[in-house]
């Protein structure tokens, strides 16, 4: 049975078929960002490839250069289109990026909260392809906070590890000992997205107080996702 790491830090974790655990043993303060912490130094390098910018375009792409849909490139790429549809129904606004020099960050942008005055700073790492994750998987996220473009550093920044798999209990005992505001999500390749989770630095940066629930639509129980809520509302529903 899967279950939250129990360490001082305050971790949500929600994994299809298992019950939501939360451990509330940290409280962090709650950080606030004046009306000077703007976007307006945000610099999105520009994406790897600008015959395509969503999936239905993507798609179009594919199929007319024959990109054999079992490659590497097409699963990857359609997969990180697919997250960024999934995290942007969370409220997050996401740019696809990559290419040389990018750390890893496969997409770049903002998450609106209600907790927080402006938006959190999000770069994010998509893992395809059905893999089990090592902790190795978090460590390489950790060094995206050092590489990430102009903007994206210092305080109010998030990185996110999304996989078509939960995360395991090396991932997870990474992520909450880390020094860096991470998280893990977990979204099929339907764009379904069943667990979420973060530590206690991302709480520092503006997660505290965001707690995580499962819906099931019609109450069929084959057919559930993640949505958040604030002080027991759903938002960006």
């Amino acid at each position: 049975m899967i279950s939250a790491v129990q360490t001082p830090l305050k971790l949500y974790m929600l994994s299809a078929g298992f019950p939501l655990r939360i451990c509330r043993a940290f409280q962090a303060p709650k950080r606030t960002y004046s009306a000077n912490s703007g976007p307006e130094d945000f610099q999105y390098p520009d994406s790897p490839r600008s015959q395509h910018h969503d999936i239905p375009s993507f798609l179009e792409y594919a199929s007319r250069t024959n990109m054999n849909p079992g490659s590497p490139t097409y699963v990857g790429t359609h997969f990180e289109y697919t997250v960024r549809t999934s995290l942007e129904r969370l409220g997050m606004s996401l740019k696809r990026i990559g290419g040389k020099s990018d750390y890893g960050i496969d997409l770049l942008g903002t998450w609106s909260l209600p907790s927080v005055m402006q938006p959190l700073k999000v770069f994010v790492q998509c893992k395809a392809f059905a893999v089990k994750l090592e902790p190795k998987h978090a460590r390489e996220l950790e060094g995206t906070f050092v590489g990430a473009p102009h903007g994206w550093r210092g305080p109010g920044a998030l990185g996110l590890l999304v996989s078509q798999n939960p995360a395991t209990k090396g991932i997870r005992e990474t992520i909450s000992k880390s020094k860096w505001p991470m998280g893990f999500v977990m979204c099929r390749p339907d764009g379904k997205i069943l667990q979420m989770l973060w530590n206690r630095r991302a709480n520092q940066e503006g997660l505290e107080g965001i707690d995580v629930s499962l819906r099931y639509a019609g109450g069929d129980v084959n057919e559930k996702e993640v949505v958040l809520t604030w002080k027991g509302d759903a938002f960006y529903d």
